[in-house]
């Protein structure tokens, strides 16, 4: 609806191709703020809302090489860590370089 602010805002959504996953519980507030950023920069992600299911935990750790804290982000299947990985990237200019990147098959 407000599209046309994006370039303003130094949003470029229009760039972003790659495939972004996240792992969440509803009320994690480390969660919440992952999420915002992702909205902020325009990303389309999947999330996977694994409140209570231990079974969706495991499976994320294990894709996630043990890590079972939350959030939990993949990029073109890459995993990057949680919240404050993503922040960092964010902050060392990194993050808009890897969601610019293609898909992965």
């Amino acid at each position: 609806m407000f599209d046309f602010l994006n370039p303003l805002l130094g949003r470029h959504p229009e760039k972003i191709q790659a495939n972004v996953e996240i792992y969440t519980w509803q009320t994690c507030p480390y969660c919440i703020r992952a999420k915002m950023l992702l909205w902020w920069k325009g990303v389309k992600f999947t999330e996977y809302k694994i409140d209570g299911d231990a079974t969706a935990r495991n499976a994320m750790a294990e894709r996630a090489n043990g890590k079972r804290t939350l959030p939990q982000i993949f990029i073109n299947n890459q995993h990057v860590g949680g919240c404050d990985e993503l922040y960092k990237l964010d902050t060392q200019a990194q993050l808009d370089s890897l969601l610019n990147q293609p898909a992965t098959a």
